[in-house]
């Protein structure tokens, strides 16, 4: 029984986003990076994205009482390639459950997490990983010079932020469980690839799906050079 309402309630959350297609997501996941970027103060510091391996962007997370853990959301990882010259495709993802912070009254929140090392970044390739058991995770800093509050977590594997009502600030996900969107991916490439597959570079994103890595790249720095330093 249990099964059978967890499958129920994933096919509802899903249900959520069949408005959507996976272009118009990927095109909000990009607006929300740069949005969060650009701000001049409030941002994700500049050295932590710089040394980050991945970047997974949720936009509009929504909380809805039918699904599995109360929030759900869809979006998409890039990593770096590697010749650390540039970053792969995205991967879509669904994540599921978590606390995200819509105590402050929002009804959707846009979510960024950046994946800080190699250890990191081979579990998200994995089907699924639940944040805090599988991969370490903590809220990020908010700041773009905010570097001198950084020591206390530079221990996780993942740091996260939320955005809600125009505020941006680090959150927790634990117990939050993030993993490969099938459907997704075979609608950006056609087939049915692997998280593997894509955030490895061996599968080439087509040119409608650039997006996300244009944009990261502005602001990440992309040379061997840049992360020799």
């Amino acid at each position: 029984m249990r099964g059978l309402a967890i499958a129920a309630s994933l096919a509802l959350s899903a249900s959520v986003w069949a408005a959507d297609t996976v272009q118009e997501r990927l095109t909000k996941a990009t607006e929300v990076f740069t949005e969060v970027m650009g701000s001049p103060d409030k941002g994700i510091p500049q050295d932590l994205l710089s040394k980050a391996e991945c970047v997974i962007v949720i936009p509009n997370m929504k909380k809805a009482a039918f699904v599995v853990g109360g929030e759900y959301g869809k979006g998409f990882a890039t990593c770096r390639d590697a010749s650390h010259n540039g970053w792969t495709g995205p991967a879509a993802m669904e994540l599921n459950g978590g606390s995200v912070g819509f105590q402050i009254g929002g009804e959707e929140t846009d979510l960024i997490l950046l994946v800080m090392n190699r250890k990191g970044m081979d579990k998200l390739m994995g089907d699924k990983v639940t944040l805090g058991a599988d991969a370490s995770i903590a809220a990020g800093p908010v700041g773009r010079t905010a570097a001198a509050q950084t020591n206390a977590r530079m221990d996780a594997e993942i740091l996260s932020w939320s955005r809600a009502k125009g505020v941006f600030a680090g959150v927790s996900l634990k117990g939050a469980s993030l993993r490969r969107d099938k459907s997704d991916n075979k609608d950006l490439y056609g087939r049915e690839v692997t998280p593997q597959e894509i955030l490895s570079g061996s599968v080439k994103a087509p040119a409608s799906a650039g997006s996300l890595a244009a944009a990261i790249n502005k602001f990440a720095g992309s040379t061997s050079a840049d992360r020799a330093k």
